[in-house]
């Protein structure tokens, strides 16, 4: 896996704190800092999402990738889900995720919390990457909501 990160500035001048990453699979991501009062030079224009947002983004993504997956598996039928993350940070730097709660909204016909409860456990113990990384400095929670389709 590969990703090429480069500085776009802000609206191409070579100031600002605008990102494009190049993904090995050929998607690009925007990514652009939070605008600096104090010092608009080092800030972003608020163009994009900020490089640990996509961080967050990338982590639900990776984890209801998984819970989609486990439940098909499973013969059940899940027909939609969606994850809110949402995190804490540490106060100084590096300022890692400290906490992050995920909370899932599964719907589907006839499925069995247990299996809804069971998919999101694996995910988090065995298969999602990303979660198991960031499970290093961040408490992870999870809850969800079922919902019959």
């Amino acid at each position: 896996m590969e990703c090429t990160v480069s500085w776009t500035g802000a609206l191409g001048t070579r100031s600002g704190m605008g990102f494009v990453a190049e993904t090995g699979s050929g998607h690009t991501i925007a990514m652009d800092g939070a605008p600096d009062a104090a010092k608009p030079e080092n800030g972003g224009q608020n163009l994009a999402p900020r490089p640990m947002e996509t961080v967050l983004a990338g982590t639900g993504g990776c984890t209801a990738y998984d819970v989609v997956l486990i439940l098909k598996r499973g013969r059940h039928n899940v027909q939609g889900c969606s994850v809110k993350l949402t995190s804490e940070r540490a106060e100084v730097d590096p300022k890692v995720f400290t906490k992050i709660h995920m909370h899932f909204t599964v719907s589907g016909k006839g499925l069995p919390a247990a299996a809804v409860e069971r998919a999101i456990a694996m995910s988090h113990e065995k298969y999602c990457s990303a979660s198991i990384m960031l499970a290093k400095t961040a408490e992870i929670s999870t809850s969800f909501d079922l919902v019959e389709a």
